[in-house]
């Protein structure tokens, strides 16, 4: 439960019909494997008591008490157990039989949910046995306790306030507005559904959607638990399709028919806590809340995080996002170039991963308002730093997109601003670098106003998140197209483009790739190669992209980071690399706030972002002192 994981179960049940000493039997093995697993929460099919196919044997008083009794049976075997408990049975009350969840946990039934929806069609004929429990608001006494009997509750764990579940039965799934709405908006982040859902042609992919979707509908954790073929097979088959989903991604499934016992994984319910808070949408209707207890344990992970989040690992996904987000950032080019009456658009051109992308998002923005690529003027701007490499990269590929090429070389422009401000040209410090920066700015703003044109930014998400840019230097442009694509999806985009490329604009986008990501701002070698690595300074993209995807997205604390990238990055990096990059990423994404808070338009294209005027709102002068103190906690665990 440490870091807001709660471990979750569909549990299979080889039934018996209406043999509910030998389903208990069965029950109770569940309830013990997934003791020992330290599952939190554990759902069994419905009517799994009993069995679901009982027909009209429901109405036999025998198997009514008999079902009473086995509930009291497994509510006092849970006294010592740790999980929570949901099983499914038939429940008489006021004269009514009602299809029921009942909740237990430490020898105490916390409730019962009867079913809302009840099937009344093709192989199902429900309301011939059972009555809804929509309009059911009572208690009845069971085992000497009074129980609630209701649909609309809540249950809640004292000792971890996110991990709030509610509770739906197979139908209540299907129907238009299932009860899982209301109980959402209540406050519950996990949903369980406790179903004999029986298995036909096709359905296992509309109930996978089915859950998915649910669950990215309501932000929260779904887990369906449904019956097994040991049901009687006279009319219809269950699969034993267990699902487990979080927030629109499908975490686990037993596939229909698959024998297992537990199905388990991982819910983050802090992670769905921090969607809820961020979704204006959910709105309070509160429910009847029970709460129930757990000793707080640390969940052992058993997920797979992934070292890229912003990258697909399908190729197929991977290319359709490539795909997305150039049509994304072109079309928002087209519409600033159009709405501004730019004659051209002047963009700088080093030879690099980002100015190469934001190079081929120009030539297609241009493609599609069916004007000329020599529009475009792309301008190299060598200096100290240049190596023949990128310049010949740069220069090869304007050549290859037909695009209109410029170069200034700027080292005198510089060496005459060093003897202006009494820059001494040997001192290799900030001012030595961000001039260059700056200078190279300012020559595309010029060129722009001498063509009547606006100046294409080229820096990207990463780069904003670390501050990595030089303030009113390549901070700074007209539109920014790459300003919402981390660094680690920039290369995999060029890489798109150039696998579908003839071969010789290939080439060059396959070396552009090849080539180390730098600034080039300080002297170049003896032999013209680079000396300044970015990567070498700032430490790896790859580790910012996580730590900014876990940051931004769910608002993650310094340490469940941590905890999730020595996950992800077992065998890549040590703990104490980890701790230094995100010691790193933490003190200059606060520092450098106020390059963000005057960052130029660019386009959105996922659900990560650093806009001022969308996405981020963050002063300028907050303090990151909690932030690194929680690092540096963990340093002298993991650095002693």
């Amino acid at each position: 439960m440490k870091d807001g994981f709660i471990k979750v179960a569909a549990g299979s049940v080889a039934i018996t019909v209406a043999d509910v000493t030998a389903n208990v039997r069965e029950i109770k093995a569940r309830i013990t494997e997934a003791d020992a697993a330290g599952v939190n929460l554990l759902v069994l099919p419905e009517l799994c008591i009993t069995g679901y196919t009982c027909g009209d044997l429901f109405f036999a008083q025998k198997l009514q008490k008999a079902a009473l009794d086995a509930l009291i049976e497994l509510k006092r075997f849970t006294a010592d157990k740790y999980p929570v408990v949901l099983v499914g049975l038939p429940v008489l009350c006021g004269g009514k039989l009602y299809n029921c969840a009942a909740a237990l946990c430490g020898g105490k039934i916390l409730g019962l949910v009867p079913k809302t929806h009840l099937p009344n069609y093709g192989e199902f004929y429900e309301k011939r046995q059972f009555t809804s429990g929509a309009a059911l608001r009572t208690t009845m006494e069971i085992d000497g306790e009074a129980v609630s009997i209701r649909p609309d509750q809540l249950f809640a764990c004292a000792e971890m306030p996110s991990f709030r579940f509610g509770v739906e039965i197979c139908e209540d799934l299907w129907a238009p507005c299932p009860p899982s709405e209301k109980r959402a908006e209540a406050g519950a982040l996990v949903i369980a559904n406790l179903s004999a859902s029986d298995e036909t042609i096709g359905k296992d992919d509309y109930r996978r959607m089915l859950v998915s979707a649910t669950s990215a509908r309501l932000l929260c954790g779904y887990i369906y638990a449904s019956a097994g073929p040991e049901e009687s097979t006279q009319d219809m088959v269950c699969s034993r399709h267990h699902l487990i989903a979080e927030n629109g991604t499908l975490l686990a499934e037993n596939k229909p028919f698959a024998e297992t016992n537990l199905l388990i994984t991982e819910l983050d319910v802090d992670r769905l806590a921090n969607e809820r808070c961020r979704n204006t949408t959910f709105e309070s209707v509160p429910d009847e809340t029970t709460p129930f207890h757990q000793e707080l344990r640390v969940t052992p992970l058993t997920r797979v995080y992934a070292k890229n989040p912003f990258v697909p690992s399908d190729e197929t996904a991977l290319n359709q996002r490539a795909e997305a987000i150039l049509n994304i950032q072109s079309n928002g080019l087209k519409k600033r170039l159009a709405h501004a009456h730019a004659a051209t658009a002047v963009i700088g051109i080093s030879g690099g991963l980002d100015s190469t992308l934001a190079l081929l998002v120009t030539v297609r923005a241009m493609d599609l308002l069916g004007r000329p690529r020599r529009d475009i003027i792309a301008v190299t701007m060598p200096c100290f730093g240049t190596t023949h490499r990128t310049k010949n990269n740069a220069v090869t590929l304007c050549g290859t997109l037909g695009v209109t090429l410029r170069e200034v070389n700027i080292t005198a422009a510089v060496n005459q601003h060093f003897a202006d401000i009494g820059q001494d040209p040997s001192v290799l410090d900030v001012t030595f670098e961000n001039s260059q920066a700056r200078e190279r700015t300012q020559v595309l703003m010029d060129i722009a106003n001498k063509t009547g044109g606006l100046v294409i930014g080229t820096g990207d998400l990463s780069e904003l998140a670390l501050g990595w840019a030089t303030y009113n230097g390549d901070h700074m442009s007209m539109y920014g197209v790459n300003t919402s694509v981390p660094k680690t999806l920039v290369r995999y985009i060029v890489r798109y483009v150039a696998n579908r490329s003839d071969e010789k604009l290939a080439a060059v986008l396959l070396d552009i790739l090849d080539t180390p990501v730098s600034p080039e701002l300080l002297p170049v070698d003896e032999h013209g190669d680079m000396t300044q690595k970015t990567e070498d300074l700032v430490g790896p993209y790859e580790l910012h992209d996580f730590f900014l995807y876990h940051t931004l997205r769910f608002g993650s604390t310094p340490s469940k980071i941590f905890r999730l990238a020595r996950r992800a990055y077992a065998g890549v990096y040590s703990d104490a690399v980890i701790l230094h990059w995100l010691r790193t990423f933490t003190r200059r994404f606060f520092n450098q706030q106020f390059k963000r808070s005057c960052m130029p338009d660019g386009p959105k294209v996922g659900s990560v972002t650093l806009s001022p005027r969308g996405d981020w709102r963050m002063p300028s002068d907050a303090s990151s002192r909690i932030w690194l103190d929680e690092i540096g906690e963990l340093e002298k665990i993991y650095q002693s």
